[in-house]
Parts: C-alpha cells; sequence; structure tokens
C-alpha cells in the first residue's frame, strides 16, 4: 500500500472510532475543510469492500497501531474511538479500552517523527456526575458516579501525562443526539417509536434533565477546535439548556401528531443516575465562536424523517 504521504500534499486527519456515530459527521466536517480522512475502526474490513482510509486496529494492539500511525502520518487526530455507552455490560473492556486505548494511542502518536498538529481527546461531561451546581463549567470539581464516567476522568489525567510532548485538547461533551444514533441511547430509542407508531414505550425516571446539542454542532466544534489548537485546554460542548425526558416526550408527540402511553420501568432507572445536566459553554465559544443553533426540536424532526438505525 503507497504511504499516504506519498500520494498527496493534502493534509491528513485521523479520526479514531470513524464508523461511529460522531466519527462519520466529523469526517464530513473535516473533509469539507480540506483534509483527507482516514480512520481506525475495531474488527476486521468486509471482504471485498476493503477501503485504503480506513485501518482496522484495536488501539490495545500496540504493534498494529504503530504500523497505521507511520502509514497515515497524521497531521491532526480526533480521538473518538472508545466504550461510549454507561450502561455498557462490560467493565474490564470500559477501562481497558478508555484508558489503555488513549494512553497506547499518545504514546504512538508521540513516537512519530512528524507529530501531529493537534491531537482532540473526547471525555465526557458525566465525569461532573451529580454536581450541586446548577450550571457545571470546566473547573467544577470532578465526581464520576459510574465505570464510564471514572474510565473518562482517568482518560484525562492520562492524556496530561503527554501534554509536554503532544498539542492536546480535551473536549467534554454533554449529551447529543442526531440521525444514526442507536437505540441504546435515550432520544433514538423514543424517536423510534414514534416512527413505528408504538402505542407504548418504556424508559427510566422521566425527571432527569441533560443538556442536548445536535451531532452537527459537535462536529462543527471539533473541528474547529482542531483548527485553532487550543492545546492543554479542557472545554465544555454543551448549548447551556436542560430538557426534561417529559419535555422531549412532549416535542416528539407534537411532532409526530400523537401521545404515546409511558411506563416507568424499574429496571430502567439506573442507580447513581445523575439527575440533572447543563454545562457552560463560554469558555468554548471564547475560543472558536458562536456555534450554528440548532433548536433540540429542529433535531428531533430531523431524525423522525429519517429510517431508524439499527
Amino acid at each position: 500500500m503507497a504511504h499516504p504521504s506519498e500520494m498527496s500534499t493534502t493534509p491528513r486527519a485521523l479520526i479514531t472510532g470513524i464508523q461511529g456515530f460522531t466519527g462519520r459527521y466529523l469526517a464530513q466536517e473535516l473533509s469539507k475543510a480540506g483534509y483527507q480522512v482516514f480512520g481506525t475502526a475495531h474488527g476486521k474490513q468486509t471482504p471485498g469492500q476493503e477501503r485504503q482510509d480506513l485501518y482496522a486496529v484495536d488501539l490495545c494492539d500496540k504493534q498494529g497501531l504503530r504500523a497505521a500511525l507511520q502509514e497515515i502520518q497524521p497531521d491532526i487526530v480526533a480521538h473518538l474511538a472508545a466504550i461510549s455507552s454507561v450502561v455498557h455490560g462490560d467493565v474490564d473492556e470500559i477501562y481497558r479500552v478508555n484508558i489503555v486505548g488513549t494512553r497506547n494511542l499518545l504514546e504512538a502518536l508521540a513516537a512519530l517523527d512528524k507529530k501531529p498538529r493537534a491531537v482532540l481527546v473526547a471525555s465526557s461531561a458525566n465525569i461532573y456526575g451529580n454536581s450541586r451546581a446548577e450550571v457545571l463549567a470546566e473547573t467544577e470539581p470532578a465526581m464520576p458516579a459510574n465505570d464510564y464516567a471514572v474510565s473518562k476522568l482517568a482518560m484525562e489525567h492520562v492524556a496530561r501525562l503527554w501534554m509536554d510532548k503532544l498539542p492536546i485538547i480535551v473536549t467534554r461533551p454533554f449529551n447529543y443526539t442526531g440521525v444514526g444514533q442507536t437505540e441504546n441511547f435515550l432520544l433514538p430509542k423514543i424517536i423510534n417509536h414514534y416512527r413505528r407508531k408504538a402505542s407504548d414505550i418504556e424508559l427510566g425516571n422521566l425527571d432527569v434533565a441533560r443538556d442536548f446539542s445536535d451531532v452537527r454542532t459537535v462536529a462543527i466544534a471539533y473541528a474547529r477546535l482542531l483548527e485553532k489548537v487550543p492545546a492543554g485546554e479542557t472545554f465544555n460542548i454543551c448549548s447551556g439548556m436542560a430538557y426534561s425526558l417529559r419535555e422531549v416526550l412532549q416535542m416528539a408527540s407534537e411532532l409526530a401528531g400523537y401521545e404515546i402511553r409511558v411506563s416507568v420501568n424499574p429496571a430502567f432507572v439506573r442507580a447513581n443516575e445523575v439527575y440533572k445536566l447543563i454545562g457552560d459553554a463560554s469558555r468554548l465559544q471564547a475560543c472558536i465562536g458562536e456555534l450554528p443553533p440548532i433548536a433540540l426540536r429542529d433535531t428531533l424532526a430531523w431524525m423522525l424523517r429519517h429510517e431508524a438505525t439499527a
């Protein structure tokens, strides 16, 4: 396979987890910005459908990861590959992928002769846990309340070990959604029930409130941060507004033209539930400017118009 740097002088972007929900949208943004986009994905490529811009490599495979990076020689990197669900059943895998995988990636990037000019590491607003603050700024103490959040906070500490060697930016996205997000996330589950004209839905606590953004807005924020390179900084990615599940259901009912019967399943009410998450986006806005506003109702309408994702 030809070395990517021999094929083109176009700047190269690497997205780990490129085939995930966020990765696909960020790939579009970086392509529009003039980058040749490469990605890593877990598992083997489909025979006969191999892509030269996609590397099937496990972040816990140090040798395979180093080989891929030597070929790609990325100018910028967005590290999105992670176990991204709070309710993922395999705790060992959460810690292995999110912490060890991140360390392996940063170690391999730091070993390149030509280091990238920007490395974005995606953490999570879940690290704040059940904070008593009404609005969460980046200075709020971390109080992770589940294994996923603990793994993400540990990942941030790992990233700081490499900040003297790499221009690392840490992001803490709050909840976001859009077309292509799977149904094990709450809003796609709700919207897909309405699309199917289901009469009933089982949910957990209806009073939890979340700061929801549109995935397209998140991708733009990531692309702008990679361009600005505020190395060593941490940024909330959020809208600054919170909606309860009751409010989400009301919007979805209005959009779909009918009301669904909701029952609360105790099995869906999580221990250590984070009841309210609202982010302060002022640091992000000061760095990259205002992001295009997309109202949650418009995001839900966009999702309702599209086919469900299994």
